[in-house]
């Protein structure tokens, strides 16, 4: 089969080109100071950090993840990313955390730590147990997107396994990034944007062309997803799942978990480059607005993989009941395959079938003479591999030429996700390990050099935990989850309580981290409801426990912290010494800044699931989201935008009257 054409190699060869030659260019402006090279010197506009953003919340990986939920469950599959693919935490930033973070002045989240718990002991325990965290963090991220890239790029090009591809893409992508910092994230993930736009046009417009009528997509999805459900909107009390997906059963139940993990999460949330780059506080909530608005258009491009999914599934397997012939025949001749090198195996025996005589005749005899092309829909536990749903519609219903242009699409995508993660992680290391606490005195072309090395090692490391993950919905599972819910907590308590203190953050946030990595190690299995549940648990017991065990913060820290950011929560001895002009003026602000959030929480819901309900054909449905849309736009222009211009007591405290 050819699976691209000349054109179609030409686009990602000349798409590839571009971004290394962008790298360099941007190198010596990158360079100047490390500022600049983590920051971009705080001058780019809010709209090209928002644009950045979107990129950062696109990539390979994700897309054929949420692309198999959508295959799964139809739009309901929006639900279950509640886990991440939906940004909640970015209603939080537009509503308050965003600006909260930014008047610290910092560069990151671990060097807010001193800001908020002081620069002596307790202060550096909490910033280096941040970093530490961060950095863990961004491993997983990291296996993460080299799980996904490889599985998605060997498809296309059959004489690669999964993990050279991943090895190529992952090659590439840390040699700009580490040459261009976040002038070359911000300005390649613009240069993508417009890349990214077009593959939504064309998928988008492919996907619509092919559906007739919603009865039609109505029967077909029930037949090819076993789910009678498929064209429902609302999450459900029970949910047929397939196997490997039996966590999701329960979907009303785990949408609930996963709301209630998004508050801690996004209660904490605002500390990231994005945020610390914006020129002032007030841009930082524009940022994250334009952010979420532009992820609207990932989802018709991902219901339109879907519904092409299922129309390629019927046509591949007429009779579904030769794929678990297929898979017992494999793991009958191979009964010691790991779940992990199971895509890798598939790979080997497509292109290598001499040496598994046996399995290919057993293969072409169930699956037919094209066995080499459709192996790779198989999963490990039988029936079709949702995760690579994604590729196999790419690669069958897509031309030559326009192939090349969605293939250098989600490219795109997933570089953006990737720079970016490397640019949150680097500065962890390089500013609030190595330059704080070893070489203070150390010269700007020393902490460049140090970064590069630091950048080269974590990547690796992620690249190894990458090849032993069973699946990119396991290690995003874990990921949100595991870990994220073992660090949430302490990120929440340090805007909010003014006793919580650096030994209660740093003991807090150590064992939430180690917790989730025993748990991965021996637990890997545990569900991502009890992973929540019992990890945040931890974190809460042993961050109470820290933080009454030892002293409370300096006053004079938490009197300038107070001041300068003035957040709401428990901080009345703060607050109270306050002029009652400035008091009033706090509660109003943040009082509008909470009522609002919910405001903010149904415009994003239905700004993300009108346009799926139009390619579903389910216009009943859009009509009930657009009356709810318009709701929450007319509460977002009068409490969050009224709220951005600041009083005159707020202006005066801010300049120390």
């Amino acid at each position: 089969m050819n699976y691209l054409g000349t054109l179609d190699y030409a686009v990602i060869g000349s798409y590839l080109f571009v971004l290394v030659v962008m790298g360099f260019y941007l190198q010596k402006k990158a360079s100047a100071s490390m500022d600049d090279y983590f920051l971009a010197g705080k001058s780019l506009p809010w709209w090209a950090i928002g644009i950045s953003g979107m990129g950062w919340s696109l990539d390979i990986t994700g897309t054929m993840l949420i692309v198999s939920l959508l295959y799964i469950l139809g739009p309901r599959g929006l639900f279950v990313e509640f886990r991440g693919g939906v940004p909640l935490g970015l209603i939080f930033v537009m509503a308050w955390t965003g600006k909260w973070h930014r008047r610290s002045n910092c560069m990151t989240g671990a060097e807010w730590q001193a800001y908020r718990f002081g620069p002596g002991l307790p202060g550096s325990f909490a910033r280096v147990l941040s970093a530490v965290a961060g950095i863990v963090f961004t491993l997983g991220m990291l296996a993460y997107l080299v799980k996904g890239v490889g599985l998605f790029l060997s498809t296309f090009i059959p004489v690669l396994t999964p993990l050279q591809c991943s090895l190529i893409m992952v090659g590439v992508a840390t040699l700009y990034t580490v040459t261009s910092g976040f002038y070359g994230v911000v300005y390649s993930d613009i240069f993508q944007a417009f890349l990214i736009f077009a593959g939504i046009i064309v998928v988008t417009v492919i996907a619509v062309t092919n559906v007739s009528s919603g009865q039609e997509l109505a029967e077909l999805s029930g037949r090819i997803s076993g789910n009678s459900d498929w064209m429902t909107s609302l999450p459900q009390i029970q949910t047929d799942m397939p196997r490997a997906y039996e966590m999701y059963e329960c979907l009303l139940m785990f949408t609930m978990f996963l709301v209630l993990r998004n508050l801690i999460n996004g209660f904490a949330s605002g500390n990231t480059p994005q945020y610390f780059a914006a020129k002032n506080e007030r841009e930082c909530g524009r940022i994250a607005c334009l952010w979420s608005s532009l992820l609207m258009f990932r989802w018709p491009m991902m219901i339109g993989y879907a519904i092409l999914g299922l129309y390629l599934v019927e046509g591949m397997f007429p009779d579904m009941a030769v794929l678990d012939q297929a898979v017992q025949l494999i793991h009958q001749n191979l009964p010691d395959i790991p779940k992990a090198q199971w895509p890798d195996t598939l790979s080997r025996i497509a292109n290598n079938s001499v040496d598994y005589p046996q399995i290919a005749a057993g293969l072409e005899q169930i699956l037919g003479g094209s066995w080499r092309e459709t192996i790779h829909m198989l999963s490990f536990e039988g029936g079709v591999n949702a995760e690579k749903v994604l590729p196999a519609v790419l690669l069958h219903y897509v031309p030559v030429g326009f192939k090349g242009l969605i293939l250098v699409t989600l490219i795109a995508a997933s570089m953006s996700t990737f720079d970016s993660t490397i640019n949150l992680a680097a500065p962890l290391f390089t500013r609030d390990i190595y330059q704080t606490y070893f070489r203070p005195k150390s010269s700007n072309k020393e902490l460049l050099t140090v970064t590069y090395i630091f950048t080269v090692l974590l990547v690796a490391t992620g690249f190894l935990m990458g090849y032993t993950t069973k699946s990119i919905n396991e290690i995003w599972g874990w990921v949100t989850m595991g870990l994220g819910s073992g660090l949430a907590v302490p990120g929440m308590l340090r805007l909010y309580w003014w006793r919580f203190n650096g030994q209660g953050f740093a003991i807090g946030t150590f064992a939430g981290m180690a917790a989730a990595i025993i748990q991965k190690l021996i637990w890997p299995e545990l569900a991502e409801q009890w992973q929540f549940v019992i990890l945040t648990i931890i974190s809460l017991t042993f961050t109470i426990a820290g933080t009454y065990m030892t002293k409370p913060t300096d006053r004079s820290v938490l009197e300038n912290f107070y001041k300068t950011t003035r957040p709401f929560g428990l901080w009345g001895p703060f607050r109270d010494t306050l002029p009652p002009t400035v008091q009033t003026a706090l509660k109003k602000e943040n009082r509008n800044s909470l009522v609002s959030l919910p405001f903010i929480f149904v415009w994003m819901i239905s700004l993300y699931m009108m346009p799926m309900q139009l390619m579903i054909r389910d216009f009943r449905a859009f009509g009930i989201s657009l009356i709810f849309f318009a709701v929450a736009v007319a509460g977002i222009f009068k409490f969050w935008v009224g709220n951005h211009h600041s009083t005159d007591a707020l202006e005066a405290l801010e300049a120390g009257k």
